[in-house]
């Protein structure tokens, strides 16, 4: 079923929004080329095995087509997603397991959600707990309802955030505050999470998805490869001194000026319009 979520190319003919509904995750890719891809495992959305693995097959399949052009994650019930499901520790206590049978598989995965090559929204309510933490610090943009909580519980275990937690939420918040996230186990509020950098937009209380459907929809008017391009570049951020890192970011530049977007963004600034731009994402090699 994850097959019919990439089977139209933007230069097709336009057609219905694609809903797929797997399990533990739903996603309906809409016309306007939004997919809105939601946890499905409520009340709380615990991540398991499968919905990892579903997740991790979406992800391959939105990305992979063109008409997509944001991708938005939110969870079903009561909360974005409350972490793992800690009923299957017990079974992974013993040396050796919890690595294999996984952790391995949540770290790929949600690294393809950090790497996608189109802007990503995770619409929070309610919480975003451990594993779902680790799930919306991937995202571009953390849009999130007035009343809900964020939270890296896992010392409280006896473990520590094992999916990306210590680095990607000490990337966004800086070590004091993300020592004070993960050395404590205490739940932040919305507010806090905004002034500390964590989030990036607090929405009036039942307001989330609005807010970050209308965040999208902004977002499917910028040029598509230039987008690509530029989370790209800041990526290099991460991984390169500065020198290097701003060197390796030329040939991406020099790629986006000699784009179709980029002629039809002069264009629309020259004549006072407003650009219409074409994917050129569709035609990258």
């Amino acid at each position: 079923m994850v097959d019919h979520i990439c089977n139209v190319s933007a230069g097709g003919k336009a057609q219905p929004g694609i809903e797929v509904d797997i399990g533990p995750v739903l996603c309906h890719v809409r016309d306007d080329g939004i997919a809105q891809v939601t946890l499905n495992n409520p009340p709380l959305n615990v991540v398991f095995r499968e919905l990892t693995l579903v997740l991790g097959q979406i992800l391959d399949a939105l990305a992979k087509n063109a008409r997509v052009r944001v991708v938005i994650i939110t969870g079903k019930g009561r909360a974005f997603c409350a972490g793992s499901d800690i009923a299957e520790f017990q079974s992974l206590m013993q040396p050796g397991r919890i690595g294999p049978e996984k952790l391995i598989l949540q770290q790929q995965v949600f690294a393809k959600l950090a790497a996608f090559p189109k802007p990503t929204i995770a619409a929070v309510h309610g919480f975003a707990f451990g594993g779902g933490l680790e799930i919306a610090v991937c995202c571009d943009f953390i849009v999130a309802d007035c009343d809900s909580r964020f939270a890296l519980p896992e010392i409280k275990l006896g473990v520590f955030p094992g999916s990306g937690g210590p680095v990607r939420v000490t990337r966004r918040i800086g070590m004091t505050r993300a020592s004070k996230m993960m050395l404590l186990g205490e739940p932040i509020t919305a507010n806090t999470a905004l002034e500390w950098g964590l989030i990036s937009q607090v929405s009036a209380s039942g307001q989330h998805a609005t807010d970050a459907l209308n965040l999208a929809q902004k977002l499917c008017e910028r040029p598509a490869l230039a987008m690509s391009l530029c989370k790209k570049a800041m990526s290099f951020a991460w991984s390169d001194d500065e020198p290097d890192a701003i060197a390796r970011a030329l040939p991406l530049s020099e790629r986006v000026f000699t784009s179709n977007e980029s002629r039809e963004g002069v264009r629309a600034f020259l004549s006072r319009q407003k650009p219409d731009f074409p994917n050129d994402l569709d035609h990258q090699e």
